[in-house]
């Protein structure tokens, strides 16, 4: 039953993370075009830079369901070396370097919190590559508009 309890949490979260990257990035799509009196330049970066705080608060999405999944003594543990700076910023690190697919292993997960680990790690890999995808849809644009000035 813990089992299936985690399973759900897990999807749960990583639908959650896959809809929000999913709106940002339709919302850039659309956004972005109005824009214009921004060089495409500074609207490339405009796009990177929410991108990159999309990416922050999907990580600190993950961080509060490993949070959540270690209150409760059953699902698991962190193993590792504490900067002692507490059990939630502990899970933020842990999932910054999951998403990003760093995975130092100065934290380990133990018992069922370490499938969210697994879940995190491939839905980072997703969703980072999907927003790489993304810009350079976006810089091939710039690309066709500067070729069509000169």
């Amino acid at each position: 039953m813990l089992l299936l309890s985690a399973f759900i949490f897990n999807t749960l979260l990583v639908s959650v993370a896959i809809l929000i990257h999913y709106e940002v990035l339709s919302a850039l799509d659309k956004k972005l075009p109005d824009f214009r009196h921004i060089s495409p330049r500074l609207r490339v970066l405009l796009g990177v830079g929410v991108i990159f705080i999309t990416h922050v608060v999907e990580i600190w999405l993950f961080a509060l369901g490993y949070f959540v999944m270690l209150q409760f003594e059953a699902t698991g543990s962190l193993v590792g070396l504490t900067a002692g700076h507490g059990l939630f910023l502990d899970c933020v690190y842990l999932s910054f370097v999951t998403f990003t697919t760093v995975g130092y292993g100065d934290f380990v997960a133990q018992g069922y919190v370490r499938y969210l680990t697994g879940v995190e790690a491939l839905t980072g890999l997703i969703l980072i590559t999907w927003s790489a995808s993304f810009q350079f849809i976006e810089m091939q644009k710039y690309w066709i508009d500067a070729k069509k000035r000169n």
